[in-house]
């Protein structure tokens, strides 16, 4: 299968996972509203920069899918654009690892973890935090990213609290 193809189906596949997140959200009485970079109006808004500042600012919940619409972007830079555009304090990459290490963690056992990182670092040490897009792109514009663990029950309620959790990278 052709890159372009292959990717075009994981934006349709992350537009799915926008639409299970909204009804999870929905099912705890949290509004929300699910906009799409692919344009599909029978399930999701597209996706317009104002009209998502918006709905943040009237309380509710944007979730993004679809990727940036092109192929060749990853889901991690498309979090990165997303989360520049709407002005967020922070660009949370929840993932299969508790934070970013200098090796695989799961075939290292003297893995060592990062508390904080900087941009340089993560780019010059070729560690897999983000692609080399995205992370330059959060670098240029001073948007920090907390890596945590998905699978930690706790961990995001932690991060919103201000606990320290996961690996923070920043300048």
């Amino acid at each position: 299968m052709d890159q372009a193809t292959a990717d075009y189906m994981g934006m349709l596949a992350t537009v799915m996972n926008a639409l299970a997140l909204m009804d999870a959200l929905e099912q705890l009485n949290v509004e929300t509203r699910v906009q799409s970079a692919i344009e599909m109006r029978a399930v999701a808004e597209p996706y317009i920069r104002r009209r998502a500042i918006r709905h943040l600012e009237k309380g509710r919940v944007v979730i993004f899918g679809g990727g940036t619409g092109n192929p060749f972007f990853s889901t991690d830079t498309a979090a990165a654009l997303r989360a520049t555009e709407m002005g967020a304090d922070v660009l949370i990459k929840a993932t299969k690892v508790d934070g970013v290490y200098d090796r695989d963690p799961n075939t290292n056992t003297d893995a060592r973890k990062f508390d904080r990182l900087s941009y340089i670092d993560a780019l010059s040490l070729r560690l897999e935090v983000m692609d080399s897009t995205a992370l330059s792109l959060c670098m240029e514009n001073k948007l920090p990213i907390l890596v945590l663990n998905l699978w930690d029950e706790q961990a995001l309620r932690r991060a919103i609290q201000g606990e320290a959790v996961g690996t923070l990278v920043t300048e």
